[in-house]
């Protein structure tokens, strides 16, 4: 099974930034993938990733239109950065883009 961990944070940090960690949670869950999506938005960082968490992920997201806080968790990862908005519209290829990575 993959594992899936993601930030998720747009420029208002409202909308855009939960709107995106629900449709990265639902196409992943469509495929039978393990997903935890960590939201940094105008309540600041919620559902915040355990560092274990993310060293057993096998891939991370960052659907973000901002710098990330405390970047250098991820450091060593696969990762794919994308805007808020492509998440927002379409889900799935960003999760057909994560698993596309992961086998390059």
């Amino acid at each position: 099974m993959i594992k899936i961990v993601g930030v998720t944070a747009c420029i208002a940090g409202v909308a855009h930034t939960y709107m995106a960690a629900e449709n990265l949670k639902k196409y992943a869950k469509k495929k039978g993938y393990k997903i935890k999506i960590e939201t940094q938005g105008a309540m600041g960082i919620e559902n915040r990733l355990k560092q274990s968490e993310i060293d057993n992920a096998d891939i991370v997201i960052f659907a973000v239109d901002t710098m990330v806080r405390d970047a250098d968790r991820f450091e060593g990862k696969k990762i794919l950065k994308v805007g808020t908005s492509e998440v927002v519209k379409d889900g799935k290829s960003t999760i057909e883009k994560a698993e596309a990575m992961l086998n390059e």
